[in-house]
Formats: C-alpha cells, structure tokens, sequence
C-alpha cells in the first residue's frame, strides 16, 4: 500500500472558489473535499450519512469546509442545499458529482426498486445537483462540473447492468451539458476511477467478498489507485489549465482498459 499523498502542486484558479462534492464524507468524496479545502478553496460537503459527515468535517476544521446532510435523489433537498451554500461561501464555482452506488447481481435477479434506486443515486442526482449548480454558474458566466463515472460507464460485464447502464449514462449526460452549458462558460467533465483503495474495498477485503491480489495482478501497474490521487485528477481537471478541457471522461485505472480486462 502507498503512503498518504498529498498534493504538491499549487493549482491556479482554485484558491477561494466556492466547491461542492457530494458523497463527501468518505472515499474518494472525502479525498476530493480534502484536496480542494487544502488548495483553499471553499468547500459544502453533501452527504447523507449525518454521522460521518460530521467526522469528515472535523477532521478538515482547519479549513474553510461545511458540511450538510442530503439526500441528493430528492429534487427539493437539492435545492435547499445549493441555496444553502449560496447564502454560506457564496455562488459556486465547481462541483464535483461523486454521490454513487454499486450493484453487481445477476440481472434476472434485480428487482424494479434497487433497479431505481441505483438509477436515481448514479444518475439522476447528477442531472439534478448539476442543474442547481449551472443555475448559479450561469450569473458570473465561469464554473466547472466534474462527475464522477467509472471504468465502466466505458465497458461492460456479466452482473453489472444497472451499474454500467447508469455510469454510460453519465458519460453521455457529460458530453450533453458540456454541448449545452458551454455557452455560459460552464465546463463539465467526468472521471472514470478504477478500483481504488477505499475503505470500503479493505472492509470487502477482510470478508473475502474482493479479490484484491487478483485486482492488482489484472492492473499493469499492479496496484489499485488512492484515493489522494483520483482527488488529484479532479484538482487538475477543476483548475486553469484546464479552461479549454470540456465534454470528455478520463480514465484513472492503473491501465486496467489498456489491457483488455485481462
């Protein structure tokens, strides 16, 4: 396993922006409220779990963070969160889309409610926390959108139906409102993780439900990602030099895609 990593780089255009992550309060979510609050940017942690938000605050009290329990399916709590940053940090300037849920099961065996529930945590939240946001960002003409999608919203598998559906979704919402929301200056980018060293993947780990030795031996880099450094894509792709990168997905998988799912 690597050692913590923190970012060295200084990334222009971040210092005082007002950011938002949703599924801030572990994972890669915390990673990424993390980085930009060290980057001096201003951050609104969304999360539903009340509990570990509140962790995840004070673990970052040295920065300029808030946090606000959500749940990002829900069209009114949205709202309610976005004006309640507004009236907090001010108008935003990025947000970063990381509410997500796995489902891997055979599809024969997938009833219509964890069909939904997986269709509006990895998709609709999206659509609906990026409305809000560009609604905001369209009045100072300037904002970045990053959402986060996967591996496989690029590829496909046995079991993974409902999940790769809705992270192909995102990809293709991305390219949608990049098309669309260019013209008030608004960029939006996706992301697409591999396997990353959370602390849900040790806990899967420990009770032998995940291969990870086998994970890493099908990565040509041979390891899995941290999360400091899916979090240090997102500075970049969030930044100035980025300004002229908008409507595309990145892979950060170790060259797991590169090699075939071999």
């Amino acid at each position: 396993m690597m050692e913590n990593i923190q970012s060295k780089t200084q990334y222009s255009g971040i210092a005082g922006k007002t950011v938002v992550v949703t599924g801030a309060a572990a994972g890669i979510g915390f990673s990424l409220s993390k980085a930009f609050a060290e980057q001096g940017a201003k951050v609104f942690m969304i999360d539903l779990n009340e509990t570990a938000l509140t962790e995840a605050t004070d673990a970052l009290k040295a920065y300029q963070v808030c946090g606000y329990a959500a749940n990002v399916t829900d069209d009114e709590a949205v709202r309610a969160a976005f004006e309640r940053c507004k009236n907090h940090f001010g108008l935003v300037d990025v947000l970063f889309n990381n509410a997500g849920i796995s489902l891997n099961k055979p599809s024969l065996e997938i009833s219509m409610a964890e069909w939904r529930r997986c269709v509006d945590i990895n998709l609709s939240s999206l659509f609906l926390c990026s409305q809000e946001a560009a609604k905001q960002m369209q009045l100072h003409g300037r904002g970045a959108i990053i959402n986060t999608a996967s591996i496989w919203g690029l590829n496909t598998s046995a079991e993974r139906t409902a999940y790769c559906t809705t992270k192909a979704g995102v990809v293709a919402m991305t390219k949608c409102l990049a098309a669309e929301w260019g013209a008030f200056g608004i960029r939006v980018l996706a992301i697409g993780p591999g396997y990353t060293r959370t602390a849900l993947v040790e806990k899967l780990q420990q009770q032998n439900t995940l291969d990870v030795a086998d994970l890493e031996r099908r990565t040509p880099l041979n390891r899995l990602a941290e999360p400091e450094e899916i979090a240090e894509l997102g500075l970049f792709l969030a930044s100035d030099a980025a300004k002229f990168m908008t409507g595309q997905t990145y892979l950060i998988d170790g060259g797991w895609d590169a090699n075939g799912f071999q």
